[in-house]
């Protein structure tokens, strides 16, 4: 089994229900077992300012998926969420990224690892320190990458900021 990070995002159709069903998929797929997942967090969105925040998560998955067939599961469950691909970095109801699968270095056409610029994103590293305080990525700790990163942001969800029809 290899580990792997995967970073969850959503402002669209009530974000946090799209977040929370998504993580409950993850560890439906095959040949896979999520081990945890993140909290939610509310970020401001990375692109164009005109559309709502974000919802962001970071779950980790044991799989015994290759990283290519893994990518295809996630990109299968983002079309179950009704994604749609009409602007870049532009509002989505599931967003879906391989962040890191085990310590492997990969650049492929269709993917890279680990995920091109999450050392530029607190949205994603916040989330993967709460899971993985311990981790590396380019040979650096992730609390390094994170310590370059204005954080301020984004805001951890408590149980009073999500309520079954939080819409956030």
């Amino acid at each position: 089994m290899s580990l792997a990070y995967v970073g969850l995002g959503s402002n669209l159709d009530n974000p946090v229900a799209q977040v929370r069903q998504a993580l409950g998929e993850l560890g439906r797929l095959p040949l896979s077992d999520m081990v945890n997942a993140s909290s939610l967090y509310a970020t401001p969105p990375l692109g164009p300012q005109d559309q709502p925040d974000f919802i962001n998560a970071v779950a980790a998955l044991e799989t015994s998926l290759s990283p290519l067939a893994l990518l295809d599961q996630l990109q299968a469950l983002e079309q179950r969420h009704r994604r749609q691909r009409r602007r870049h970095w532009g509002p989505r109801t599931l967003d879906l990224d391989l962040l890191l699968y085990d310590q492997l270095a990969l650049d492929s056409p269709r993917l890279k690892l680990p995920h091109l610029h999450m050392h530029a994103r607190a949205f994603v590293l916040v989330p993967l320190y709460e899971l993985a305080p311990g981790l590396s990525f380019h040979q650096r700790p992730l609390g390094d990458w994170l310590a370059e990163l204005d954080s301020a942001p984004i805001h951890r969800l408590t149980d009073a900021d999500v309520t079954p029809t939080a819409t956030i």
